[in-house]
């Protein structure tokens, strides 16, 4: 892997590239995706670089009709029915595409603002801080992480996250960093 440090994530031939010391060396930095980038890097590594992937699929154009599926819970508490088929639309969504957006879910926008600015805050800290919050079991309430399934997947996602788990008990304001705080 190249970077402006040499410290770093190692990278080596096809010939000798070892995965798993990899993925250990990325885990064990606990700086996620964001901290390779902070800490000068200047090439891919090898284990974000899916091999098998045919650049010549079918994606859905944004001009498809076919798109991304919105779904409206409008009314969702107060009708049993519409209840039960919004319920549908969730499913089918996320067996078809895995993701959705919902519109008209009783959620202020300025909490979802609030929210995004909280983890976008939570991201732009320094290493050391962000490193307070790492772990891989996902039963931590507050948790800092990359790729949940790291060791598991063919290849890592380019992606860091942020997790709460909100159910049955949602944590408490002191339980979140003091950046999400608010």
């Amino acid at each position: 892997m190249e970077s402006s440090n040499s410290d770093k994530i190692p990278s080596g031939k096809v010939s000798d590239y070892d995965r798993k010391t990899e993925l250990k060396f990325f885990d064990d930095s606990k700086l996620g995706v964001k901290g390779l980038l902070d800490a000068g890097l200047t090439k891919i590594p090898r284990m974000f670089i899916n091999d098998q992937h045919k650049t010549h699929t079918n994606p859905v154009s944004p001009s498809s009709p076919e798109g991304v599926p919105i779904i409206d819970f409008k009314g969702i508490d107060e009708d049993e029915v519409l209840r039960s088929q919004i319920i549908k639309k969730v499913v089918e969504a996320c067996e078809k595409w895995g993701f959705f957006q919902v519109v008209n879910h009783g959620i202020p926008e300025s909490v979802l603002n609030a929210m995004i600015d909280g983890v976008r805050g939570f991201h732009e800290q320094d290493d050391e801080t962000k490193k307070v919050w790492y772990s891989r079991d996902s039963q931590t309430k507050v948790r800092f992480s990359s790729n949940f399934d790291l060791y598991k997947a063919r290849m890592a996602n380019w992606r860091d996250s942020l997790s709460c788990l909100m159910a049955p008990d949602p944590p408490l304001p002191e339980q979140l960093p003091a950046v999400c705080r608010q």
